[in-house]
């Protein structure tokens, strides 16, 4: 185990391009794959590579993703290993919130001091990946380097949303450029496999991974106290200053979820018969909160390429192409196509049934609905004969009961959809 290593989990800011996912709950929280959290994903990728001692940094809404944390990351009385929340916090050194990436493990790094450790991994809380950190951390021990970036080819339309670096021979960094412009991409072109260049794939970028030995991030944030980000600031900071920053090759999947439609894709692509992320590894497991529901029960309903969490009640006619998350009620008649349905944090009582009328639905989906590129958040009410159609023919913004975002409609959390709606 990588015992003298501390994960640092990167919550984000207020994740606005997530919006309305985001309204009330941090982007390390947001709901993926019909029963995960986002912040699953590095967590797990920590636990399988062997690391047990990992930070969350979060400053806006924590409280749902402080309670998934609680519930789910408990460790044994004789082990030393924890998953903790650091909310931003005012101390005599600092007054503000996190100012940026750098910032927040600036801020942090009082509490890094409990602990010995000799390595700081650097993560971001809304990824789709799998990865050994223990391969990351073996080629940074063998190389010698302070400083070690994960990085994946990306194409020229990809590549001036991401910082892009320039590598000699052995893998060491020896330029970095944040958010190029397209006219400057024609000197940041690298040597990659040749599966890559058939891809268009030219471009090193930065993953957002990075990890340092101990004592070099401390030097870079003393000589730098005004560098708020890791990629504008820091990173080239290092490069200029001389310090041996290495490139750790990435060439499995890797999804940035950073906007509502990569959300949208990267869930729909679990619903692939070989999807690019792999959920069914024996030695890769993803962990998230053991919730002891029961089976999902089906009555008379069609699945194609569809992914159904514990715990639903579903007699919808056909569901085709979505992921169907936990404790979701979906009535007879009903077709979703191409859709989320995040699903719900309780179940529809007897008292909820009583109490059903056109203006108040049943938590859940009703009766000969049709969904179609639609994101149902969380405990949202869907009333009967519902149709929502999304695509290039909304117009994006907030339309009152639902958002439309790049042509996806989403129904917001506990929001209501009265009987016989169209969109």
């Amino acid at each position: 185990m990588l015992k003298n290593t501390i994960a640092i989990i990167l919550g984000g800011g207020r994740g606005t391009r997530l919006f309305p996912l985001t309204k009330d709950r941090s982007k390390p929280a947001v709901p993926i794959a019909g029963k995960y959290r986002l912040v699953d994903i590095p967590i797990s990728n920590c636990l399988n590579s062997g690391i047990r001692k990992i930070y969350v940094l979060t400053q806006f809404n924590s409280a749902s993703l402080n309670r998934h944390i609680k519930n789910t990351y408990n460790f044994d009385n004789f082990s030393d290993a924890f998953v903790d929340i650091l909310a931003a916090e005012q101390t005599p050194k600092s007054t503000h919130w996190f100012q940026g990436t750098a910032d927040a493990v600036r801020q942090s790094l009082h509490h890094l001091q409990n602990y010995d450790h000799e390595y700081v991994l650097i993560l971001s809380g809304d990824q789709l990946y799998q990865m050994d950190y223990e391969k990351m951390m073996q080629h940074h021990k063998e190389s010698g380097a302070g400083l070690t970036v994960a990085t994946i080819p990306v194409n020229a339309e990809d590549a001036t949303g991401f910082g892009i670096m320039k590598t000699d021979v052995d893998g060491m960094i020896e330029s970095f450029v944040e958010k190029p412009a397209a006219a400057e991409l024609g000197e940041w072109s690298s040597e990659t496999s040749d599966e890559m260049k058939a891809q268009g794939r030219n471009y090193l970028a930065s993953m957002g991974i990075y990890l340092f030995d101990k004592d070099l991030m401390r030097r870079l944030f003393d000589e730098n106290p005004d560098a708020v980000d890791f990629g504008k600031e820091i990173i080239p900071k290092a490069i200029a200053e001389g310090a041996s920053v290495l490139s750790f090759p990435f060439s499995g999947y890797w999804a940035d979820i950073g906007t509502i439609q990569s959300f949208f894709e990267a869930n729909l692509d679990l619903t692939n018969q070989v999807p690019q992320f792999n959920m069914y590894d024996n030695d890769r497991l993803i962990y998230t909160r053991a919730r002891l529901l029961p089976a999902s029960k089906m009555t008379g309903t069609a699945h194609e390429r569809s992914v159904i969490a514990e715990g639903c009640i579903i007699e919808a006619s056909r569901i085709e192409h979505s992921v169907i998350g936990i404790r979701s009620r979906i009535g007879r008649g009903t077709t979703i196509t191409d859709s989320i349905v995040m699903g719900n944090d309780y179940f529809a009582t007897e008292k909820d049934f009583r109490e059903e009328s056109p203006e108040h639905p049943l938590m859940g989906i009703g009766e000969r609905c049709n969904l179609t590129r639609v994101i149902v958040d969380k405990n949202a009410r869907i009333g009967h004969d519902v149709k929502i159609e999304g695509g290039a023919h909304l117009e994006d913004g907030d339309h009152g009961l639902y958002h439309v975002v790049d042509g996806i409609v989403i129904i917001p959390k506990g929001g209501v959809i009265p009987d016989g709606f169209r969109v």
